[in-house]
C-alpha cells in the first residue's frame, strides 16, 4: 500500500501557523508528502526545508489574487499539490496547515485504509474533528464547527478540492462515498496569539470577500477578541505529542466560564434531535456508507 499525503502554505511564520508539527504528525503514515509553498516573504520555504525529511516534495506556487470569491484560491492550491502525488499511490492523505494527527490513531488510520484500499465503492475515509479555540484547554462544539470531514481520498483524478477546501468531490460535483477512518483530526486554526489572529483574519477575509466587505466588517483592532464564541467545552484529552512544545511556549491568557454558554434556540433544536432521536442535521460534504 503506497499513500501519499499533501498540504499546501503560505505565510505560515507571519500567521504562526502549526504546520511543521502538522506535518511532522502525518509523515510517519505516508510514503511522501507533498508540499505547495506558496508565494510568501516571511521564511515559510525555510521553515518548511528545515524539517529533516526525505519523504517531503516541495512544490512553488503562485496564489492567483484574482480569485476573492468563497475561498476558492484554497481549493486551487490545494488540488495543485494533489496533482504532484506520485501517481502510484493507492491513497492520498490531505492534512490543511492547521490540522494535527495524534500518534494514538496512526495504526487505527493504517487499518481503515489497508481494508478499504480494494473497494471500489470508497472513495475516501472520513475523520472526526476536534476544533480548539482560544487556547488548547477548550474546543468549540456547536453546529458550526463541522464535526466531519473527508482527509483520506482514493488516488483518482476525477476526485478534486470543493469550494474552499473543505473537502471533496468527484467528476461532475458528486459526493464522495466514505467509511470512517475511526479517527480524529485535532484543529488549532483559532488558537493562536490575539494579535496573529487579528492579522490571519484581515488577510484570510480577502480570499472570500471585496475590500468593501472588509473595510466593513473586519475590525480594526490591534486583537482579536476570543470572548465572542457561544458554546465552548473543556478538554479533558491529551494533545498530540508534537505540538508539545508549541503548547510549552503559549504566552496569553485565555479563560472560559463554560457554565455561561449561550446557545441560540436554534442550537438547542439540534441538539435535542440529536440526543433524542439521533437526527443529525450538521452539514454532510459527502456520502457515509
Amino acid at each position: 500500500m503506497i499513500v501519499s499525503g499533501f498540504t499546501f502554505i503560505r505565510n505560515a511564520v507571519l500567521y504562526d501557523y502549526p504546520v511543521v508539527e502538522s506535518i511532522l504528525s502525518l509523515l510517519p503514515l505516508v510514503d511522501e508528502l507533498v508540499v505547495a509553498v506558496g508565494n510568501s516573504g516571511d521564511g515559510t520555504l525555510s521553515l518548511i526545508k528545515s524539517i529533516d525529511s526525505p519523504k517531503i516534495k516541495i512544490i512553488h506556487t503562485e496564489w492567483d489574487e484574482n480569485f476573492r470569491s468563497g475561498g476558492r484560491v484554497l481549493a486551487l492550491e490545494t488540488d495543485k499539490a494533489l496533482s504532484a502525488v506520485r501517481p502510484d499511490a493507492d491513497w492520498c492523505f490531505y492534512l490543511q496547515a492547521d490540522e494535527v494527527i495524534h500518534e494514538k490513531y496512526q495504526e487505527t488510520i493504517r487499518s481503515a485504509m489497508a481494508r478499504w484500499k480494494d473497494d471500489k465503492n470508497v472513495d475516501g475515509l472520513l475523520f472526526d474533528y476536534l476544533h480548539f479555540y482560544g487556547s488548547y484547554d477548550y474546543i468549540a462544539t456547536s453546529s458550526a464547527w463541522y464535526k466531519y470531514e473527508v482527509r483520506v481520498i482514493k488516488n483518482n483524478r476525477n476526485i478534486y478540492s470543493y469550494r474552499d477546501a473543505q473537502g471533496f468531490r468527484k467528476g461532475d460535483d458528486q459526493k464522495l462515498r466514505v467509511k470512517n477512518s475511526g479517527a480524529c483530526i485535532y484543529h488549532y486554526g483559532w488558537v493562536k496569539p490575539p494579535a496573529r489572529m487579528m492579522e490571519k483574519q484581515r488577510s484570510f477575509q480577502k480570499w472570500w470577500h471585496d475590500d468593501k466587505w472588509m473595510e466593513k466588517n473586519v475590525s480594526s483592532a490591534d486583537e482579536f477578541d476570543y470572548s465572542g464564541i457561544d458554546i465552548l467545552e473543556k478538554f479533558k484529552g491529551t494533545h498530540p505529542v508534537v505540538m508539545k512544545d508549541r503548547i510549552n511556549r503559549l504566552n496569553w491568557h485565555f479563560e472560559r466560564d463554560i457554565s455561561k454558554n449561550k446557545a441560540s434556540v436554534k442550537e438547542r433544536l439540534k441538539a435535542l434531535l440529536l440526543k433524542n432521536f439521533g437526527i443529525d442535521l450538521s452539514y454532510r460534504n459527502f456520502i457515509r456508507i
